[in-house]
């Protein structure tokens, strides 16, 4: 089976000068941001793949981007600083949104809700006003860090991972908790919905990829042993056929969504794949090209065919 996936690198995009920890999706298709340990904001394209422009440069690490496409804005996780509003015309900062002085892991942006929800290092999720960028409200179920954001639109439910090992299902709007899941043994770095609302798929530390049943109260349907190491993130393709897991272990997994059968490994030594762990997945609807980020300081752009 997984010889029928023909995966072939495209380009290497060099520039930051630290570990690559993110990448956004950038309003059309051929467009993506990365953001780095060294604090470049960087936009890329993928027609001239080889330069990449600066947008934005902040003090410290940023684990965390979101574009707004509607207004042409992106908003910047500054670790111990909050989030930096920048107008991607001007290239200005259009406001900066004190947080509590701790890591930003992950800001995701609800246009139904209206709000801006962002993932904190000491367990809050704070939550945003999406027109003004206010802070309204902090949620915090927990000491451990929030670690990502997942949005289903059907349900109107923000699913959120933590480093407690759990995953928290809120109402959207009201932010209550609506479930709880606990069956990682370990942090919750991604969570991520099916295209189609009816899955939740969440993976960690722990190297287990778990499916949860969204339409049957989160019934957790199993789990695979998808890495070595820690999942790190969980993209799926844009037609929702397949899905990407991406690990420490340095490899990155392409999966049947139906079957959950694994289909292809992209790795260093069949591939020139990263040489550390691959931080971040975007998978493009532009030629269906899937694109990798990681501690080597790279960013690859993969052809996928299959």
């Amino acid at each position: 089976m997984a010889s029928k996936v023909h995966v072939e690198k495209l380009a290497t995009l060099t520039g930051h000068r630290d570990s690559v920890y993110t990448l956004e999706p950038a309003g059309k298709e051929h467009l993506f941001f990365s953001a780095a340990g060294d604090g470049m904001v960087v936009a890329w394209n993928l027609l001239e793949p080889e330069t990449g422009e600066l947008v934005a440069r902040v003090n410290g690490s940023v684990y965390a981007l979101c574009h707004l496409p509607e207004r042409n804005l992106l908003l910047i996780g500054q670790n111990n600083e909050g989030v930096q509003v920048i107008d991607l015309e001007s290239k200005k900062i259009l406001k900066s949104v004190p947080l509590p002085k701790v890591a930003i892991f992950d800001i995701l942006y609800t246009p139904e809700a209206g709000k801006v929800y962002v993932a904190l290092g000491n367990g809050g999720v704070a939550v945003l006003d999406g027109e003004t960028f206010e802070l309204q409200t902090i949620i915090r179920k927990t000491e451990k860090s929030a670690r990502s954001l997942a949005y289903n639109k059907y349900t109107s439910e923000l699913a959120v991972g933590y480093s407690d090992h759990s995953v928290q299902i809120f109402d959207v709007l009201s932010m209550e908790l609506k479930y709880e899941l606990a069956s990682h043994t370990n942090s919750v770095f991604t969570v991520a919905y099916s295209p189609d609302g009816k899955l939740l798929l969440t993976g960690g530390r722990d190297a287990h990829l778990r499916v949860w049943e969204v339409g049957q109260n989160y019934t957790h349907q199993g789990y695979l042993i998808a890495h070595m190491y820690t999942i790190n993130h969980i993209a799926y393709s844009p037609g929702g056929k397949h899905f990407a897991t991406c690990s420490m272990d340095k490899s990155i997994k392409l999966w049947d969504a139906q079957t959950f059968k694994l289909l292809k490994v992209i790795d260093k030594v069949r591939h020139a794949s990263h040489g550390t762990s691959v931080n971040k997945l975007f998978w493009s609807a532009h030629q269906n090209q899937l694109v990798s980020c990681s501690d080597d300081r790279t960013i690859s752009v993969w052809d996928i065919n299959f």
